[in-house]
Parts: structure tokens; C-alpha cells; sequence
């Protein structure tokens, strides 16, 4: 086989770039599988973060009932038949009068896999800021303010922390440009770069069933997985073919992300990078035992490969995913 097929997967995979999904090697149990639906069974959210250089804040001020006259970053959820990024830019451009491009990703947030939030470093590319003359439904007015002295009151204070984590990254970024790729996927799922690490050593987890492949594990929308968050699929998976009572597992965050949104195919995959090692080490230098058939430990020796895997793994060079 096919190492070079899969030194090329995950190639692609740690440039950001995406892959196709053709199947899953593992599903939430006693539940069909139905494509994901927008309004339906899942909501995602966009959210933009403006810094200026000045190193301002570009806020809006709500106009829903609920929390009219506060201040937030411009969000807003996506509509069916949308990119991501032509819902951030939507989003924007009604509640804030700016036309603008995303940078990066710079997290994910999910409550689950039927509610996950996309933030976004942006900056602006043209339009006119909203002022308070033209207040509608999305939006009172937006505004640009000192990172040190954001108005009040703030419609939560979730955006503090976002708005430190974008300039943290514009200090210093931890992670390479990100940007959703499109590509079609019928359900919420993620694939997996599943390491372990001995000294200088990587070893990933591949998929045998068809193709050679980096795993891939859906996401359920039973209350169990809703309750568990996104890393129950990834322990679902793992869970079936080495003994996790052993083994310390850690999601570190998003090498990527894909999306397309166009003719109703509304799922995301998530590339996620993992980490597995032995609670108790001791001289283990080699990966833990795979039970069954449908998976392999591949060793990576490609140097380039294993040094992006290091530096990615040593730096925690990824999009951070929250709960």
C-alpha cells in the first residue's frame, strides 16, 4: 500500500486542505444516520473579530428584544444553501455595513454537534459603517472601540476572551491560516490524525476498510453525544479498536475544516488532531495494540511529515476547539 497514498492525505490534511468523505468507521449506535439539515437537527453560528491599527474593537449593538441596546461581536447564524464564509460576510455586512474577508479560523466552539460556533479574524474590505440612522432588525449601529475600553453593557461576556485570542494571534500565531475548504458532507463528523508519539517516532491510526485511509467517526445527535460534546465520536471510534482503559487520550484542536453548504448538503467534517499515549508509560516505545481488523498503527517516515507532526503536536499548532 500504500504509504504514499496516505503520506499524501495527510499532506493535504496538516496544509489545511480537505479531503472527501465517502464513509464513516464509526457511528453513534441504535441510530440511522440522516444527512444533517440547517434549521432542522443542527445550527451553526459565524462570528467575526475586527481589530484595527489602532488596535480597536469593531462592535455592534443589538436590536433583538431581548437584549436590545448591548454590544457584541457581529454573529449571526447561517442560512441553508451558504458557505461559511458567505454567512460571516452576510452577517457583517447587515448588522455592521461592512463588506469584509476572513483570515482564519481562530476557534471552534460546540455545545454539542447540533450547535457549533466558527470565530473568525477578519478585517474589513470596504462599505460604510452602520450608524444609528440606519437601525433595523439586525442591528442599532456598530462602531469601532479601544480593546481596553469596549462599551457597556455587553451582551455576554464570551466576547472578551475571543477578543484576546485574536490579538494573541495577531502577536503571535499559533496556528497557520485556516479557512473552511468546500467540500460536500452529508453529516457532522470528524476525521482523525490519531498520533503516537516514542522520542522522534510518529505513528497514526489508519482506516482498512476500502481504501487505506485516515479515519473517519460521525457524530451523533442523540442526547448522549449532544451531552458529550463532539469528543464522544472520537472516543466511539477509538473505543473500538484499542483499550482506552490504558490510554490517555487528548484532542488538541482543528487542523482543518470543511464545509460546502450548496445543494443541501449542510454536514461539516472536522480534521482534528489527536494524541493517544499509555497512562503509565514506563518503556513503551511502541504504539498500543489494535483489536481487530479495520485498523493499523502506520508509522510515518517521511521526514517532512513527521517534523510537521511534531512541531504541530509540541506547539499545539491547531484551531482550538471549545466546549
Amino acid at each position: 500500500m500504500a504509504s504514499e497514498g496516505l503520506a499524501g492525505a495527510l499532506a493535504a490534511v496538516l496544509g489545511g486542505q480537505g479531503l472527501s468523505v465517502h464513509s464513516c468507521d464509526s457511528e453513534p449506535a441504535g441510530e440511522p444516520l440522516a444527512p444533517v439539515r440547517l434549521r432542522k437537527n443542527v445550527c451553526y453560528v459565524v462570528l467575526a473579530v475586527f481589530l484595527n491599527e489602532q488596535d480597536e474593537v469593531l462592535l455592534i449593538q443589538e436590536a433583538k428584544k431581548e437584549c436590545r441596546g448591548s454590544w457584541y461581536l457581529p454573529a449571526g447564524r447561517m442560512e441553508p444553501g451558504e458557505t461559511i464564509v458567505e454567512a460571516l460576510q452576510r452577517e457583517v455586512k447587515e448588522e455592521a455595513g461592512l463588506h469584509c474577508e476572513p483570515l482564519t479560523l481562530l476557534s471552534v466552539e460546540e455545545r454539542g454537534p447540533s450547535w457549533i460556533r466558527f470565530v473568525f479574524l477578519a478585517r474589513a474590505t470596504g462599505g460604510i459603517l452602520k450608524t444609528s440612522k440606519e437601525a433595523d432588525a439586525e442591528s442599532l449601529q456598530a462602531g469601532w472601540y479601544p480593546r481596553s475600553s469596549l462599551p457597556t453593557p455587553l451582551r455576554a461576556q464570551d466576547i472578551l476572551h475571543l477578543v484576546e485570542l485574536a490579538a494573541q494571534y495577531r502577536r503571535q500565531a499559533r496556528h497557520p491560516l485556516t479557512l473552511p475548504q468546500e467540500l460536500p458532507c452529508s453529516l457532522v463528523c470528524q476525521r482523525l490524525v490519531a498520533t503516537f508519539t516514542s522520542v522522534q517516532t510518529v505513528w497514526v491510526l489508519v482506516g482498512t476498510v476500502g481504501v487505506p485511509h485516515l479515519p473517519v467517526t460521525a457524530c451523533g445527535l442523540t442526547p448522549v453525544e449532544q451531552r458529550g460534546g463532539i469528543k464522544t465520536a472520537v472516543l466511539r471510534l477509538l473505543r473500538g479498536c484499542l483499550a482506552l482503559p490504558h490510554l490517555a487520550v487528548e484532542t488538541k484542536g482543528l487542523l482543518g475544516l470543511q464545509h460546502l453548504g450548496k445543494e443541501h448538503a449542510d454536514g461539516i467534517c472536522l480534521n482534528v488532531l489527536v494524541t493517544v499515549a499509555f497512562r503509565n508509560p514506563g518503556m513503551q516505545s511502541e504504539p498500543p495494540k489494535v483489536r481487530g481488523e479495520n485498523f493499523f498503527w502506520w508509522k510515518v517516515m517521511e521526514e517532512d511529515l513527521q517534523s510537521q507532526l511534531l512541531q504541530r503536536l509540541q506547539e499545539s499548532s491547531v484551531v482550538p476547539v471549545n466546549r
